[in-house]
């Protein structure tokens, strides 16, 4: 038995980006993410493909958001691209249905998780392409995963992300009924890590200089998901609440303002000027995703815009070309961090550079499935109707009891509060319409009528022709608090910061046969701006301004928050700004700064002392 979904996403083949969301995805496809099978050889000259480099996870990693990029953009050279990996990937499996590009004898070695990872993306592709190889080949695949396990039990990052493989795995149940796919998921979770006894007797709370598969912030944030989907084969299990308690623990002992917990590469305590990694944020919004999908909970849709929206534009250059490994919630400079000078645990002192691979090679393949993915929680299928969580603007089509309905949501959302609908039916047709709205909006309208926040505001009616529906949402500016008396200003679901003009210092050089060369060269970023400032209390004054072809432009932000800050006395120190100021006493009088969305600022401050009677 294998428990439906709340919700299914919608096929990316049936959905098209709209607006500013669509000109995310051009910048991707413009940039690092849409060129690595032509500059890096990680990728360009893989295993996978026949070449002599990495033959595990970086391919995999790459495919799984380049594919659904490409389907999304409609871009044919992209998907012929694509399709050139998938061939090679399928002509290559062996006759027993070994998919991976190892020999045979070296298959007890192999660490199954890039096993589990392009099973996955193979589905990925099936949805987009409607490839019907792909159901027969995942079948001979996941066969011979299943004797493998028998011998060869999983180990190291397999072990750490077991989960990964029911993806696949209930994929190809939901088309065949065969019972020995659940008793190959079931194999997968007694093999694989227990996340529920490490956070039932978490002894992690103290961060270390000690690098451990069981503090990796990108397996953690991986887990999230893990319980939900195992949850499908069992029954009456609620598939939330082992993410809620997970990220309860994460977020006392290791939480960030964005809304995220450290890892620079291990959980790193609460300090602002500990970083957190690109692969790690692309990971929790997947595991949020799934977590929503499994649920129909909107709390994860919550978290999941609040990443989308603010942690994952702030690690990668607005040209998309650039990235940082790590990211930090106070960065007032990114330069190399001289050796017994580096702040990071278990990183080295360059890895929050923006460049081709800082620190490692991993988030170059991977941070390129963080906006594709998000097209498919914009409308998803319920059981009594559609759905609107994500609320980016697209357009999906369905077909409902043999009716042809197109979904469209035109919003500037998140910048802005105003989402319309247009729902189109070919033929009369009933159904639900259920439609998010966010918890953290202050209120909400649905055609002028008050709407609870929280959940989904639901109708049902016959639809027949065109129908519109507006959507209203209001944001309360927020000073949450922060350790150390510190506050961080949320609106709605954006985190603002104060952003610090940045010179990009170029960095063109070759490494370990890997080349560094603009516009995928390293930069090292400092500023002349001054930091050094302690929140004065509000009232805050929005002003909304165009959203331009660069939605999260540092230049032009599309809204901004006029804030009164102090400056108080906080010194730089081993690279960056200290924890927090050594005199919090006004040095001047208040000044009047403009905040802009964290994801607009890759120089920022962002957690700053707060008012008396704002911070715990």
């Amino acid at each position: 038995m294998l428990n439906p979904l709340s919700l299914t996403p919608a096929s990316i083949r049936r959905i098209r980006p709209l607006g500013w969301y669509r000109r995310q995805l051009e910048l991707q496809a413009a940039g690092l993410n849409g060129h690595l099978d032509k500059i890096w050889p990680d990728v360009r000259d893989s295993r996978w493909i026949g070449g002599e480099r990495e033959g595990w996870e970086r391919v995999p990693y790459w495919l799984d958001g380049f594919i659904p990029l490409a389907w999304l953009l409609d871009d044919e050279g992209m998907q012929r691209r694509a399709l050139r990996y998938v061939e090679a990937i399928l002509a290559n499996q062996e006759e027993d249905g070994w998919l991976c590009p190892c020999a045979r004898e070296e298959r007890a070695r192999y660490d199954t998780w890039a096993y589990l990872l392009i099973c996955k993306v193979l589905t990925v592709y099936y949805d987009c392409a409607g490839d019907e190889r792909i159901p027969s080949a995942l079948h001979r695949a996941l066969r011979c995963l299943d004797a493998h396990l028998d011998g060869n039990t999983l180990f190291n990052w397999g072990a750490a992300r077991w989960y990964e493989g029911l993806i696949p795995v209930f994929w190809l149940y939901e088309r065949t009924g065969e019972e020995w796919l659940l008793d190959l998921a079931h194999k997968l979770e007694v093999q694989g890590f227990q996340y529920k006894e490490l956070f039932d007797h978490y002894r992690d709370g103290e961060p270390r200089r000690r690098w451990s598969l069981l503090t990796h912030v990108v397996n953690l944030a991986m887990c999230l998901k893990s319980d939900a989907l195992a949850s499908r084969c069992k029954a009456g299990e609620d598939p939330s609440a082992f993410a809620r308690k997970a990220l309860s623990v994460l977020e006392k002992y290791h939480g960030m303002a964005v809304g995220h917990f450290t890892g620079d590469e291990c959980v790193s305590g609460d300090s602002p000027v500990q970083g957190t990694e690109l692969c790690g944020v692309v990971e929790a919004m997947y595991s949020y995703e799934w977590l929503l999908a499994v649920s129909g909970e909107t709390e994860w849709a919550d978290r999941l815009e609040r990443l989308a929206f603010n942690a994952l534009p702030a690690a990668v250059s607005e040209d998309m070309w650039t990235h940082q490994y790590l990211q930090m919630t106070n960065q007032v400079a990114c330069r190399i961090m001289p050796e017994g000078d580096v702040l990071f645990r278990t990183n080295s002192g360059e890895a929050h550079l923006f460049g081709l691979e800082p620190n490692f090679g991993c988030c170059t393949a991977n941070f390129g499935q963080g906006w594709p993915k998000l097209a498919g929680y914009t409308f998803l299928r319920a059981p009594d109707g559609i759905a609107s969580a994500a609320l980016l603007p697209a357009e999906a089509d369905f077909a409902v009891d043999g009716a042809a309905v197109t979904c469209r949501l035109e919003t500037d959302y998140p910048f802005r509060g105003t989402l319309a609908y247009t729902i189109t039916t070919d033929r009369p047709v009933e159904f639900t319409f259920s439609v998010r709205i966010p918890g953290f909006a202050a209120s909400a309208a649905v055609d002028g009528r008050p709407a609870a926040c929280g959940g989904f505001w639901k109708t049902r009616r016959v639809w027949e022709g065109t129908t519109r529906i507006g959507v209203e949402l209001a944001f309360d500016c927020v000073l949450t608090p922060r350790p150390r008396q510190m506050a961080c200003l949320w609106r709605g679901p954006l985190l603002y910061s104060l952003g610090l003009e940045a010179r990009w210092e170029k960095r063109e050089y070759e490494r370990d046969g890997v080349e560094r060369r603009f516009p995928y060269c390293d930069y090292e970023l400092s500023t002349d701006a001054p930091w050094n400032y302690a929140f004065a209390g509000g009232p805050f004054a929005v002003t909304e301004h165009p959203i331009g072809d660069i939605p999260f432009s540092f230049a032009n932000p599309p809204v901004s928050i006029d804030a009164a800050l102090v400056p108080v006395e906080w010194p730089f120190e081993h690279g960056a700004c200290a924890v927090e100021p050594t005199d919090r006493r006004p040095l001047g009088p208040p000044e009047q700064k403009a905040l802009i969305p964290y994801g607009c600022a890759k120089l920022r401050m962002t957690e700053m002392p707060a008012p008396e009677g704002t911070a715990d």
